[in-house]
Protein backbone atom coordinates (compact mmCIF):
# COMPACT_ATOMS: atom_id res chain seq x y z
CA UNK A 1 0.00 0.00 0.00
CA UNK A 2 1.44 3.33 -1.07
CA UNK A 3 0.95 6.31 1.16
CA UNK A 4 0.50 9.81 -0.04
CA UNK A 5 2.86 12.55 1.02
CA UNK A 6 1.75 15.95 2.29
CA UNK A 7 3.56 18.95 0.84
CA UNK A 8 3.17 22.63 1.66
CA UNK A 9 4.13 25.07 -1.04
CA UNK A 10 3.15 28.39 -2.52
CA UNK A 11 1.47 28.19 -5.92
CA UNK A 12 0.90 31.47 -7.74
CA UNK A 13 1.19 33.32 -4.45
CA UNK A 14 -1.23 31.16 -2.48
CA UNK A 15 -0.34 28.69 0.25
CA UNK A 16 -1.24 25.16 -0.85
CA UNK A 17 -1.20 21.90 1.04
CA UNK A 18 -1.30 19.00 -1.38
CA UNK A 19 -1.49 15.26 -0.83
CA UNK A 20 -0.27 12.96 -3.60
CA UNK A 21 1.71 9.83 -4.39
CA UNK A 22 5.43 10.43 -3.71
CA UNK A 23 6.45 9.44 -7.24
CA UNK A 24 4.41 12.19 -8.94
CA UNK A 25 6.17 14.91 -10.85
CA UNK A 26 5.40 18.56 -10.28
CA UNK A 27 3.74 18.57 -13.71
CA UNK A 28 1.37 15.80 -12.67
CA UNK A 29 0.52 17.43 -9.34
CA UNK A 30 -0.13 20.81 -10.97
CA UNK A 31 -2.40 19.36 -13.65
CA UNK A 32 -4.06 16.42 -11.90
CA UNK A 33 -4.21 17.42 -8.24
CA UNK A 34 -4.34 21.22 -8.38
CA UNK A 35 -6.29 21.53 -11.70
CA UNK A 36 -3.74 24.00 -13.12
CA UNK A 37 -3.78 22.74 -16.69
CA UNK A 38 -1.99 25.69 -18.28
CA UNK A 39 1.30 23.86 -17.81
CA UNK A 40 1.46 21.38 -20.67
CA UNK A 41 2.50 17.76 -21.00
CA UNK A 42 4.95 17.74 -23.87
CA UNK A 43 7.71 15.21 -24.32
CA UNK A 44 7.94 14.29 -20.61
CA UNK A 45 11.68 13.91 -21.21
CA UNK A 46 12.79 17.47 -20.49
CA UNK A 47 13.45 18.26 -24.13
CA UNK A 48 10.59 20.52 -25.27
CA UNK A 49 10.03 23.07 -22.49
CA UNK A 50 6.21 22.93 -22.67
CA UNK A 51 6.07 22.14 -18.95
CA UNK A 52 8.31 25.01 -17.78
CA UNK A 53 7.24 26.72 -14.56
CA UNK A 54 9.11 28.93 -12.13
CA UNK A 55 10.32 27.44 -8.87
CA UNK A 56 11.61 30.13 -6.55
CA UNK A 57 11.79 32.39 -9.60
CA UNK A 58 13.91 30.04 -11.73
CA UNK A 59 12.60 28.17 -14.79
CA UNK A 60 12.27 24.45 -14.13
CA UNK A 61 10.99 21.62 -16.27
CA UNK A 62 8.13 20.34 -14.15
CA UNK A 63 8.13 16.95 -15.91
CA UNK A 64 11.59 16.24 -14.45
CA UNK A 65 11.01 17.57 -10.95
CA UNK A 66 9.40 15.43 -8.28
CA UNK A 67 6.68 17.39 -6.55
CA UNK A 68 8.04 16.37 -3.12
CA UNK A 69 11.16 18.39 -3.97
CA UNK A 70 9.01 21.52 -3.90
CA UNK A 71 8.21 21.38 -0.19
CA UNK A 72 8.24 24.94 1.12
CA UNK A 73 9.09 26.42 -2.28
CA UNK A 74 7.34 29.00 -4.45
CA UNK A 75 5.89 27.67 -7.71
CA UNK A 76 4.54 30.02 -10.37
CA UNK A 77 2.56 28.80 -13.37
CA UNK A 78 1.07 30.58 -16.35
CA UNK A 79 -2.23 30.85 -14.47
CA UNK A 80 -0.53 33.23 -12.04
CA UNK A 81 0.81 35.66 -14.65
CA UNK A 82 -2.27 37.83 -15.10
CA UNK A 83 -3.03 40.53 -12.55
CA UNK A 84 -6.71 39.86 -12.01
CA UNK A 85 -8.39 40.58 -15.34
CA UNK A 86 -5.29 42.40 -16.67
CA UNK A 87 -2.91 40.33 -18.76
CA UNK A 88 0.77 40.35 -17.89
CA UNK A 89 2.71 42.41 -20.48
CA UNK A 90 4.19 39.16 -21.85
CA UNK A 91 0.73 37.68 -22.40
CA UNK A 92 -0.54 40.90 -24.00
CA UNK A 93 2.47 41.15 -26.31
CA UNK A 94 2.15 37.49 -27.35
CA UNK A 95 -1.50 38.09 -28.23
CA UNK A 96 -0.90 41.41 -29.99
CA UNK A 97 2.07 40.22 -32.06
CA UNK A 98 0.85 36.74 -33.00
CA UNK A 99 3.53 34.99 -30.97
CA UNK A 100 1.08 32.28 -29.90
CA UNK A 101 -0.19 30.11 -32.72
CA UNK A 102 -1.50 26.75 -31.52
CA UNK A 103 -0.56 27.85 -27.98
CA UNK A 104 0.81 24.55 -26.75
CA UNK A 105 4.35 25.81 -26.15
CA UNK A 106 3.23 29.27 -25.05
CA UNK A 107 2.87 28.70 -21.27
CA UNK A 108 6.42 27.34 -20.99
CA UNK A 109 7.84 30.13 -23.12
CA UNK A 110 5.96 32.78 -21.14
CA UNK A 111 7.30 31.47 -17.85
CA UNK A 112 10.85 31.19 -19.17
CA UNK A 113 10.64 34.71 -20.62
CA UNK A 114 9.28 36.06 -17.33
CA UNK A 115 12.25 34.66 -15.44
CA UNK A 116 14.60 36.22 -17.98
CA UNK A 117 12.97 39.66 -17.83
CA UNK A 118 12.80 39.55 -14.03
CA UNK A 119 16.57 38.96 -13.96
CA UNK A 120 17.53 41.02 -17.02
CA UNK A 121 14.90 43.64 -17.85
CA UNK A 122 16.92 44.89 -20.81
CA UNK A 123 17.87 41.48 -22.22
CA UNK A 124 19.29 41.58 -25.74
CA UNK A 125 17.84 39.56 -28.62
CA UNK A 126 20.74 37.13 -28.23
CA UNK A 127 19.96 36.64 -24.52
CA UNK A 128 16.28 36.10 -25.34
CA UNK A 129 17.22 33.47 -27.92
CA UNK A 130 19.52 31.77 -25.44
CA UNK A 131 16.98 31.87 -22.60
CA UNK A 132 14.17 30.25 -24.59
CA UNK A 133 16.39 27.87 -26.56
CA UNK A 134 15.00 24.97 -24.51
CA UNK A 135 11.42 25.82 -25.47
CA UNK A 136 10.43 24.24 -28.75
CA UNK A 137 7.77 25.81 -30.96
CA UNK A 138 6.58 24.19 -34.17
CA UNK A 139 4.28 26.98 -35.36
CA UNK A 140 5.76 30.47 -35.23
CA UNK A 141 9.35 30.25 -36.38
CA UNK A 142 10.32 32.22 -33.22
CA UNK A 143 10.49 35.70 -34.83
CA UNK A 144 7.17 36.79 -33.31
CA UNK A 145 8.17 35.26 -29.99
CA UNK A 146 11.39 37.27 -29.85
CA UNK A 147 9.53 40.44 -30.84
CA UNK A 148 6.83 39.85 -28.22
CA UNK A 149 9.38 39.36 -25.44
CA UNK A 150 11.17 42.56 -26.51
CA UNK A 151 7.85 44.44 -26.58
CA UNK A 152 6.94 43.15 -23.11
CA UNK A 153 10.34 44.25 -21.82
CA UNK A 154 9.66 47.78 -23.08
CA UNK A 155 6.22 47.79 -21.42
CA UNK A 156 7.64 46.50 -18.13
CA UNK A 157 10.35 49.16 -18.27
CA UNK A 158 7.71 51.89 -18.63
CA UNK A 159 5.79 50.47 -15.65
CA UNK A 160 8.79 50.76 -13.32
Amino acid sequence: MRRNVQVNLSVNGEAVEASFAPYKTLLEVLREDLALTGTKHGCELGECGACAVLVDGEPQLSCLLLAVECEGRRVDTVEGLARGAELHPLQAAFADLGAAQCGYCTPGILMTAKALLDAEPDASRDRIKEAISGNLCRCTGYQQIYEAIEAAARTLERET
